[in-house]
C-alpha cells in the first residue's frame, strides 16, 4: 500500500469550518431523512454566490433548494429559503404535483448564471434559470432550457433522438461570461451556447461527445476516445481550458480552450493510461494517485484544479503545469478524505463522519477561498476553507 510522501490538499487540516444537514452522533443507527429546514438527503451540488452569501444548496432526494441568506456560520443551522415544496417539512418529485416553474424532479448541479442562479433539473429534463438570484423562498424561474415550457417534462421532448434544443437527464451546468455549458448526461454529450439563452428551449451551439446533435450512443457507438462520453456530469475552466468529468469513463476531460466545432477531441485525459481505457481505479479495487473511480464534481482555486472523486470518497487535487499536456495521464499532486492514495472506503474506515471524512462526495464549487463540497453519502454540505 502506498503510505508515503502523502501531499494533503490546501485545505485546512481542521476539517470543514460548518456542516450543514443532519447532526449525526454515535448513538444514531438510523439516520432520518424526513425533510426539515436543517435537514438533507444526497445532496448532489451547492453554489455559494459570493464569500458572505448567499448560499443554495439542490437538496437532491427531497426535490428542493435550500436557501441561506448568508454564509452559514454554525453547524446544521436551518435553511432561510426554500424553493420546489410548500414547506420546509414537503417533500416529493414536482411537491408531488405537476411541473412549474419552481418545482424540482433532481435538482443536481448549480451555479451562478450571469445575475441569476441556474438549477439542472435532472428528472425533469430541463434546465431552470432566474435572472435575479433568489433572495426568497418560492421564487419562480424566469427561463426553462430543454422543455418549450414549464409544464412538459419527457425527455427529449419525447422523441426517441436528441435535438439542439432537448435534453435527457442534465446533470451538470456551467457558466462563464457569456457562455452557458449543460451536462447532457442522459444524451451521452455536452451542449454549449455560445450566448446565454433569451428564449425558452432556446438550441445550443456547439456539441460535444457526439458527431451531431441527433446522436445519443455512449461513447459515440464505439470504443472510447479523446472526444467521446459515457456520462458528463460536471464543468469548470482552468486557465480557459474546458474541464468535463466523464464519469462513466473514469475520467476527467480536458481540451486545449474551448472547443468551437462539434465533437471535437480533448487533449488531456485525467484517470487513466490513455484515451482508449476506461475501467474504473484503472482495472483494480484500489486506487492509486493517477486513477479515478466515477468523479463527479470539479472546480479550480488558483494553481490547483480540484475533482470530486465520487467512488473513491476522495478530493484528489493536481497543480498547474508549465504546459496543460504536461498532465496527460499525471499523478495527483494531493488527496483530502482518504489517509492515503490507495485508500477508498467511506468515510475512511467506515465509521461516522467526522469534519474530515467523506462519503461518495458528488459536488465541490469554490468561492474565493472557501469549498463548498456536497458530501451526498452523508447527507450534508461542507463548507471548508483553503
Amino acid at each position: 500500500m502506498q503510505t508515503k510522501n502523502i501531499l494533503n490538499l490546501p485545505l485546512s487540516a481542521d476539517g470543514a469550518k460548518i456542516i450543514l444537514g443532519n447532526n449525526i452522533t454515535p448513538e444514531q443507527l438510523v439516520i432520518p431523512l424526513a425533510p426539515t429546514p436543517t435537514t438533507m438527503f444526497g445532496p448532489r451540488a451547492a453554489c455559494l454566490l459570493s464569500p458572505t452569501g448567499p448560499l443554495w444548496v439542490a437538496d437532491t432526494g427531497h426535490h428542493r433548494l435550500l436557501g441561506w441568506r448568508n454564509l452559514p456560520t454554525k453547524d446544521h443551522q436551518p435553511a432561510d429559503w426554500i424553493i420546489g415544496q410548500p414547506d420546509f417539512y414537503s417533500e416529493g418529485q414536482n411537491a408531488k404535483g405537476t411541473p412549474g416553474k419552481s418545482t424540482f424532479s433532481v435538482p443536481t448541479g448549480i451555479c451562478k448564471y450571469g445575475n441569476g442562479l441556474a438549477v439542472a433539473d435532472a428528472w425533469n429534463h430541463r434546465i431552470l434559470i432566474w435572472h435575479n438570484i433568489p433572495k426568497d423562498s418560492h421564487i419562480p424561474a424566469d427561463l426553462v432550457l430543454g422543455q418549450a415550457n414549464f409544464i412538459d417534462n419527457i425527455p427529449n421532448r419525447g422523441s426517441q433522438q436528441p435535438a439542439a434544443n432537448t435534453l435527457h437527464w442534465p446533470y451538470g451546468i456551467f457558466c462563464y461570461k457569456n457562455k452557458l455549458f449543460v451536462a447532457d448526461t442522459g444524451n451521452r454529450r455536452l451542449l454549449i451556447w455560445n450566448q446565454l439563452p433569451i428564449e425558452n428551449g432556446q438550441p445550443a451551439d456547439i456539441v460535444l461527445g457526439q458527431p451531431d446533435m441527433i446522436s445519443r450512443n455512449e461513447n459515440g457507438g464505439a470504443s472510447p476516445t479523446a472526444s467521446s462520453m459515457r456520462w458528463c456530469h460536471d464543468i469548470t475552466l482552468w486557465e480557459e481550458n474546458l474541464v468535463v468529468t466523464d464519469a462513466g469513463n473514469n475520467r476527467v476531460m480536458i481540451w486545449e480552450g474551448i472547443p468551437t466545432e462539434n465533437n471535437a477531441a480533448c487533449a488531456v485525459i485525467l484517470g487513466q493510461k490513455n484515451f482508449n481505457f476506461v475501467e474504473l481505479n484503472q482495472g483494480v479495487y484500489f486506487p492509486i494517485r493517477s486513477s479515478l473511480s466515477m468523479p463527479y464534481g470539479v472546480d479550480i482555486w488558483k494553481d490547483w484544479l480540484i475533482v470530486a472523486d465520487t467512488a473513491n470518497s476522495r478530493l484528489l487535487g493536481w497543480k498547474k503545469r508549465e504546459s496543460i499536456l504536461l498532465l496527460h495521464g499525471a499523478d495527483a499532486d494531493g488527496v483530502m478524505g482518504q489517509d492515503s492514495f490507495t485508500s477508498k472506503s467511506e468515510n475512511r474506515n467506515f465509521g461516522l463522519p467526522t469534519r474530515e471524512s467523506l462519503n461518495w462526495c458528488y459536488g465541490i464549487k469554490v468561492c474565493d477561498e472557501i469549498a463548498v463540497i456536497a458530501d451526498s453519502g452523508n447527507n450534508r454540505v461542507l463548507i471548508w476553507k483553503f
